[in-house]
């Protein structure tokens, strides 16, 4: 990284530290109900603070692009035209379309074409790799309709909210945030008889938008007349809506459900299924990769807000009195940028930190997360993400949900500035309890005492046969949650079955309440020998919002070439082997059955070691075959110009070598499985070959 970027990108983090303390002033002076002068006061410093940053942002993103362009002959020089260039071909060669295309289109859908269907079939490949399988983690798959009970408990019903507006002719709908940030910046950059204190009033609303309330929103709208941006209708109040999608299972719709918008919920309310599975046995992962639902209010910005999109989730369950990692000194050594919460709050810039030096001192809150915390950095980077492109941020303590203990995101940086695409959380016990207090099952591990305690202990004996005679096949969730009650409630219930010989029980799992009788369950307090203690597990959750990483991976792998001729820019992905969507390229130099006989059979061979190609016999020129195929990413291209040996061609250095017929396959699987690198293969051969005339 050169001084200029570097200086950049320390500016631009110290502002976004500025930004973040002076937004968290901003909130406490409201709570605190301050006068309207310092509140005012503090909301012009987070005004200008806004508008510096901007300016470094745009600063640095011409350096970096103009630093592109000059290693690669692209010649851009900003982000807009990397940008539409990049959307160009991606949708030209069919990597991603809007979805439902010849009806218009609907926002927030796009459909994989068959490149991008390769390369995110190949991203999750070796998510699975990295994770479920050098972890031995455990992999589930759950349906994407939720029950209400599931999302009601977990806090999704109840909080999982936008405002919104709506046009009032229409009744098409609109995140109201988005539409008054579009009319301020819209004012500001095309309006130029605007004021200068209309103009300071606009640049305050940005800077404030993210804290003002439902009311505060609603009364900005009308001020300035915002309308539908599509009719010019004026708009509804504000209001909440939540973002899950909304249906029924059964033809009845009597049983309310949703679409899932995580996959997390699935594998919570399986995990005293998994930990038996497991052997009871802790610490253990599970993990899930599917799609999820949002019903986004305005999609925008393609992939990456959108209304369906796939993730990919691990819930670590670890004793929260020992969160140590058996394997964390393998990644212990990693250095890589981070942004502390104790380095945003005094103001200091990202800097590259060691992450067994970041445990040791508490920075992050225990090996077990920094564990994951390095094992998401490998993944990142070994698909193509850009090291110096890529940080982990700590959340604030105003940012963390309640529960977490400790929470940090994998930012990367794209022309759309640092997107989260990864997220760490330590989030402690709270799912599994809530999911116990409103299911009624008990879910909690069991450990080992050091030495045996004689404890006064509630024991809660159900009798099998006379629930069995009286619920039948459901004396088992009757059973489970006769178990699940806590003291109070066990006590409560002995004293009104000892006076009156039954009681009614509301068991979650069936939805209604049921008579117990006193002959069906013993309820005593006793003084037990343990040796065992029952605790309910904390949570290591790693969050992958894939989409997001492949859109970054697309800009971080996009770069543009001249021709030979230099009469016009080519294309390429440099994807990495692992994620490229076909691994090979086969072209017989001229038409004709000699030179594709042998094609045919180096693709036979190709096909037998599990190694994707393409042929292509048409009859255009060596050089324009190999442009179309850099165009996809394919990292390597085998030409047949003769019956015995063939050469093999590396996409962006261009240099080839040459080896035998029956040597190409085993040499192209090599370099794709990650055995042997270009280097290596270079040095083996030692036969460079000049490149062809039309290259």
């Amino acid at each position: 990284m050169d001084s200029t970027e570097s200086s950049l990108r320390r500016e631009l983090t110290e502002k976004e530290i500025a930004i973040a303390a002076q937004a968290s002033v901003v909130r406490e002076l409201k709570a605190e109900g301050a006068a309207k002068e310092l509140i005012d006061a503090t909301r012009e410093a987070l005004e200008a603070l806004e508008q510096d940053k901007s300016l470094i942002d745009r600063r640095l993103q011409v350096v970096l692009l103009s630093k592109e362009g000059s290693e690669n002959g692209s010649g851009f020089v900003d982000k807009d035209a990397f940008r539409q260039a990049l959307l160009n071909t991606l949708e030209r060669r069919l990597f991603y379309i809007p979805s439902f295309k010849i009806y218009g289109g609907v926002a927030g859908f796009y459909d994989y074409g068959p490149p991008g269907c390769a390369v995110k079939s190949n991203v999750i490949s070796f998510w699975r790799q990295h994770f479920v399988l050098e972890e031995n983690m455990l992999e589930v798959d759950c349906p994407c309709v939720t029950p209400e009970v599931v999302l009601k408990a977990s806090g999704h019903v109840d909080k999982f909210t936008y405002l919104m507006v709506k046009d009032e002719k229409t009744g098409a709908c609109y995140r109201a945030d988005y539409l008054l940030k579009d009319f301020c910046k819209d004012k500001l950059e095309k309006d130029l008889s605007i004021s200068a204190e209309k103009s300071a009033e606009l640049k305050h609303i940005l800077a404030v938008l993210d804290d003002l309330s439902c009311s505060e929103l609603g009364a900005k709208i009308r001020d300035y007349g915002v309308t539908a941006p599509d009719t010019k209708n004026p708009l509804s109040a504000p209001y909440p809506f939540n973002l899950m999608f909304q249906t029924s299972i059964g033809p009845s719709g009597s049983s309310p459900a949703y679409l899932r918008p995580e996959t997390a919920q699935g594998i919570f309310v399986n995990f005293k299924d998994l930990y038996n599975y497991n052997g009871t046995k802790l610490p253990f992962s599970a993990a899930q990769i599917g799609q999820v639902f949002r019903n986004e209010v305005s999609p925008r910005q393609g992939l990456l807000r959108v209304r369906e999109f796939t993730l990919a989730e691990i819930e670590h369950f670890v004793d929260p009195d020992d969160q140590s990692h058996p394997k964390f000194s393998e990644v212990a050594n990693l250095e890589f940028l981070m942004l502390p919460r104790e380095v945003q709050v005094s103001g200091q810039s990202a800097r590259r930190i060691c992450l067994g030096e970041a445990v040791s001192k508490g920075i992050v809150n225990n090996e077990t997360l920094g564990y994951f915390i390095g094992r998401v950095y490998l993944f990142l980077t070994r698909l193509g993400i850009n090291k110096e492109r890529l940080r982990f941020r700590q959340h604030l303590e105003n940012d963390m949900a309640h529960y977490a203990a400790d929470c940090w995101d994998a930012d990367i940086e794209c022309t759309y500035g640092w997107l989260e695409c990864v997220g760490i959380a330590n989030r402690s016990a709270y799912d599994l309890r809530v999911h116990t207090e409103k299911s009624g099952v008990s879910l909690v591990a069991h450990g080992k005492l050091a030495a045996p305690r004689e404890v006064e202990k509630l024991v809660i004996a159900p009798v099998k046969k006379e629930l069995g005679l009286a619920f039948r096949g459901k004396q088992k969730m009757v059973s489970e949650a006769l178990e699940a009650m806590d003291e109070n409630e066990a006590m409560e219930m002995k004293t009104v079955l000892d006076c009156e010989g039954e009681v009614q029980f509301h068991v979650c799992s069936l939805g209604k309440d049921v008579t117990i009788r006193k002959n069906m369950v013993t309820i005593s307090k006793e003084i037990k020998k343990e040796k065992h203690r029952v605790f309910t597990p904390s949570v290591i959750e790693p969050s992958f919002g894939i989409r997001r990483i492949i859109y970054c991976l697309l800009e971080h792998s996009f770069y543009t070439r001249r021709s030979k001729s230099a009469d016009e820019q080519l294309n390429v992905f440099r994807f990495p082997p692992i994620v490229a969507p076909i691994k090979c390229s086969l072209f017989p130099l001229v038409q004709g059955p000699l030179y594709e006989n042998v094609a045919k059979h180096i693709a036979k061979s190709l096909a037998a070691v599990g190694i994707s190609y393409r042929i292509d016999i048409t009859g255009t020129s060596i050089g324009k075959r190999y442009a179309r195929t850099d165009e996809l990413g394919i990292p390597f291209a085998i030409t047949v110009d003769s019956t015995s040996s063939v050469t093999i061609r590396e996409r962006d250095s261009k240099v080839q070598i040459r080896v035998d017929v029956e040597e190409a396959a085993s040499v192209v699987k090599e370099l794709t499985n990650g055995q042997s690198t270009w280097a290596n293969v270079l040095y083996k051969y030692n036969t460079p070959v000049p490149l062809p005339k039309d290259d």
